[in-house]
């Protein structure tokens, strides 16, 4: 949904790579939240 490959969030997931602002904001957009309710809990 957000155009991003399955092997980079599963990456990203497991903290094994650098996501780029850019990328979260994908992520973001395709979960339909904001990103100040993305990083909410971090």
């Amino acid at each position: 949904m957000c155009g991003l490959d399955r092997t980079y969030i599963g990456g990203i997931e497991r903290g094994e790579r650098n996501v780029a602002l850019v990328n979260v904001e994908k992520i973001a957009k395709a979960l339909k939240i904001s990103l100040s309710e993305l990083f909410r809990s971090v």
